[in-house]
């Protein structure tokens, strides 16, 4: 079972090997909730064609995902589909669900 800081820098290794083209041009604050042990709150920030993953909340999110911090290492290891895991409600989003779709195109 993953920490909370395994999960961050599990999800920075991540974005840092996001094709670049991916998110020029995006500019977006996505907020993780993660319940459970290694739970905890993070927030990424996408700009100017570079993520940064920071700990704790963002007073200007454009999105929150809550989800468990077991869900959310499955997820990032490609075992749980994002879309089928907010439809089973595994997953929740609130906020701009377009930021939701083009996330689960940059973690594949």
């Amino acid at each position: 079972m993953a920490d909370f800081k395994e999960h961050l820098n599990n999800l920075n290794a991540k974005m840092e090997s996001v094709d670049q083209d991916k998110i020029k041009g995006m500019n977006a604050v996505y907020q993780f909730d993660l319940s459970g042990d290694g739970g905890g709150v993070f927030h990424v920030k996408v700009a100017d064609g570079a993520a940064a993953v920071a700990e704790g909340a963002s007073d200007d999110a454009n999105i929150t995902i809550t989800m468990s911090a077991d869900d959310f290492a499955s997820l990032l290891d490609g075992k749980l589909n994002a879309t089928s895991a907010f439809m089973a409600g595994k997953l929740k989003v609130k906020g701009d669900m377009s930021l939701a779709m083009k996330l689960q195109s940059l973690l594949g």
